[in-house]
Formats: C-alpha cells, sequence, structure tokens
C-alpha cells in the first residue's frame, strides 16, 4: 500500500530536531524563553517591520491586531469573502460584523474596485468601519498599494492578513509589513510551520507591546494576580519557536521547492484547453508569490470534465485535492452577513481544484502525482 501523498505536510528534519533538542536541554520549557524572543526578531527583520509578538495561531494575531487598531463591538470590518474561515471568526470575537468582499477575477485576491464601493456606501450610511482586513490568498499578496490608498481616503486602518504568504512580496516589500499590523501563520500546512502558532507583526511599539500584555492573561506587572483588563492565553511557547526558527533559516529553499512544483504543474497542463493556474493564468504572474499552494482552475465546458472528476481520481490513487475555499458569504454561520460580491469567488470554489504543493514533497512523490494526472488526462482524451 502506497503512503498518501497530502497538499503540504510539515517539511521537518535534523536542523528542526536540533533546535527543539537544544531548546529543551537550556530549560526553557515554560512558554518564554530565549527563543521566543529571538524567533520574533528574525522573523520582524526578515519581513522588515520594527516588531513581533509570537502567538498561538494566526487566528490569535489576527484578533489582537484587530483589537490594537480599535476595533469595537458594533463596528464593520471588511474583509475577503474568499478565505479560510479564521479570517472572519477573528473579526467577530471583537464583536464587531464582517463585511464580505469579492475576488478580483485575475489574482483571486479582494476586489479594489469593490472594497472602494463598499467603503463609499457604509460611508454614506453614517456605518463605522473599524478596519479593513484583506486576505493574501494561496500565498499570493493582495494589492496593498491600492489598498492602502484607498484606506487612507476612508481613515480606515488596515490590517493585513499575511497567514498564506510568509515570503511573498508586494511592491518590494515583503508581505506581513503592511498596514498598521499583520498577522502570519505557522499552522501544520504553512509554508513553515512550528507546529500551531502565529505572529503579530507592525512597526508600532504601542501596539505590540498591548498585543503581548493581552495574549499573556492581561496580568499586571505586580506581586501578585491582579488584572484590570480581559486577557487571553495567546503566548506561543519557547519550545515551538525553536522549531519556528529552525524553519524560517530554510523559508527560501522551501519557496523554491514549491515554486518548481508549480512550474512542472504548468508544463502538464499547459496544452490541456480550459485549464489555467490560479491566480497565474500567465507565467510570471507569481514571480512574488511563495507558491504555498498551486491551485487550477478547470472551465468544464471547454475541458470537457470537472474540477471534481480530477480530485475523485487523484483520491483513489491516495493523493490528496481539495477545492478552493467557499466563500464566506455562502458558509451557513454567516448567511446574513452583509456582502458585495460579482460572482468570481463562487466560480472558484466551482471550477477550483489546490493539487499537492509541499516542499517536503520527494521527486518520486511528486513524480507519482504527475502521473496519475496523465492518466486522466489520457483517459480524457
Amino acid at each position: 500500500m502506497t503512503d498518501r501523498i497530502l497538499l503540504s505536510s510539515p517539511d521537518v528534519g535534523e536542523l528542526e530536531e536540533n533546535y527543539l533538542i537544544n531548546a529543551f536541554r537550556s530549560g526553557w520549557i515554560a512558554p518564554v524563553g530565549p527563543d521566543l524572543n529571538a524567533f520574533e526578531s528574525e522573523l520582524a527583520e526578515r519581513v522588515g517591520v520594527a516588531h513581533g509578538v509570537a502567538l498561538s495561531s494566526g487566528t490569535a494575531a489576527l484578533h489582537l491586531a484587530l483589537l490594537g487598531v480599535g476595533v469595537q463591538p458594533g463596528d464593520i470590518v471588511i474583509t475577503s469573502t474568499m478565505t479560510f474561515a479564521a479570517t472572519a471568526n477573528s473579526i467577530t470575537y471583537t464583536g464587531a460584523q464582517p463585511y464580505f468582499v469579492d475576488s478580483d477575477p485575475l489574482t483571486g485576491n479582494i476586489d479594489p474596485d469593490l472594497v472602494e464601493q463598499a467603503l463609499e456606501s457604509l460611508t454614506r450610511e453614517g456605518k463605522r468601519v473599524g478596519a479593513l482586513l484583506p486576505v493574501d490568498l494561496l500565498g499570493k499578496a493582495v494589492d496593498y498599494t491600492r489598498l492602502s490608498d484607498i484606506a487612507a481616503k476612508y481613515g480606515v486602518p488596515l490590517v493585513a492578513d499575511a497567514a498564506e504568504s510568509l515570503g511573498a512580496s508586494h511592491g518590494g516589500r515583503q508581505a506581513g509589513s503592511f498596514g498598521t499590523a499583520s498577522a502570519v501563520s505557522f499552522n501544520g500546512n504553512k509554508i513553515i510551520t512550528s507546529s500551531g502558532g502565529g505572529m503579530l507583526l507592525s512597526n508600532s511599539q504601542e501596539l505590540a507591546d498591548r498585543a503581548r500584555y493581552l495574549s499573556t492573561q492581561a496580568r499586571q506587572p505586580v506581586a501578585h494576580y491582579e488584572h484590570t483588563d480581559i486577557g487571553y492565553n495567546y503566548r506561543l511557547s519557547n519550545l515551538l519557536a525553536a522549531l519556528g526558527r529552525a524553519q524560517l533559516s530554510r523559508l527560501d529553499s522551501m519557496m523554491a521547492k514549491r515554486a518548481r512544483w508549480r512550474s512542472l504543474y504548468r508544463d502538464a497542463f499547459s496544452s490541456v484547453p480550459g485549464v489555467t493556474i490560479f491566480g497565474a493564468a500567465r507565467e510570471g504572474d507569481d514571480a512574488d508569490d511563495n507558491y504555498w499552494l498551486t491551485s487550477i482552475l478547470v472551465d468544464e465546458a471547454e475541458a470537457g470534465w470537472a474540477a471534481s472528476e480530477l480530485s475523485a481520481h487523484l483520491t483513489l490513487a491516495d493523493i490528496e485535492s481539495r477545492p478552493l475555499w467557499k466563500p464566506m458569504h455562502l458558509q451557513p454561520i454567516f448567511v446574513g452577513a452583509p456582502s458585495l460580491t460579482n460572482g468570481v469567488s463562487e466560480r472558484f470554489f466551482d471550477t477550483g481544484l489546490t493539487l499537492p504543493s509541499g516542499s517536503v514533497l520527494s521527486e518520486e512523490q511528486f513524480g507519482r502525482v504527475l502521473t496519475s494526472i496523465q492518466q486522466f488526462l489520457g483517459e480524457r482524451g
């Protein structure tokens, strides 16, 4: 029986083991410690911001970032509808209301024109918009040039959900460096992992200090336990930070491996009618990506088959694949939430398929994926 090939398994080895053993032997088993401090400073330097606060998840980073820019109960936060639920959930934790905006048809990221329409409409209605929270989808940074200008025009703070885009860039700047604050994720399937975890990144000392305070149960600096704010148990442990440091040192090589898979997928589908690489219809469209996950879009009328059919074929070969994110405005929990949609994200959900993309894949494993795809295409003529 062959091993199942997954979309993006953790890519860990001897280096990560050594970092963990060293951290363990140092005695810093409790949440804080030298590896935690080093991880924060190393990642902040890599991204190009002044401060990093390592936390238990990317969702925690988003939650504290929103609180840090002043989002209040009853506010509206504009965000991408094409995203994972954590983005919208973090908004609801603050008591605010998510407002979902649809996708740009070329990149899949939030459509700046629709964002401006939404802000104009909400301003006219006298609604308070607490923040703009765009999402870098599958490793491609949003158009921060336009979105930053739009946010500034309406006096709305921008918080960047860079959970999927560590290592990517826009306009020569690293993802995670945009907005008043950004959030990255180190979940097990991300470009780098600390098993679980995330980090808030910001140039604001005040915002970073507040996030660090809230993430440690908002304990006052006195000998006994005293609390004047509601806090959260959100701090990343020193041991996991050690794992994250090892991973960060390998980020560029892991991106290069994923870029190679993207190129091979492009070659495999280059002569197949109706199939394009999601977010990168032309070679070079993805030059600034981190290549976290590669997805395809399938025009069933032109291709003669649907994305779901290829997915079923891969499943029989013990190869994981998955549709693109189901838009938040279609999720049962968010039915009735305000939105501005144009049908693009729904089309992506219907026609998109994400393929194995992890840097841990061997040449032999990736060869299995390509062989299975070629078998399927051969059966379809």
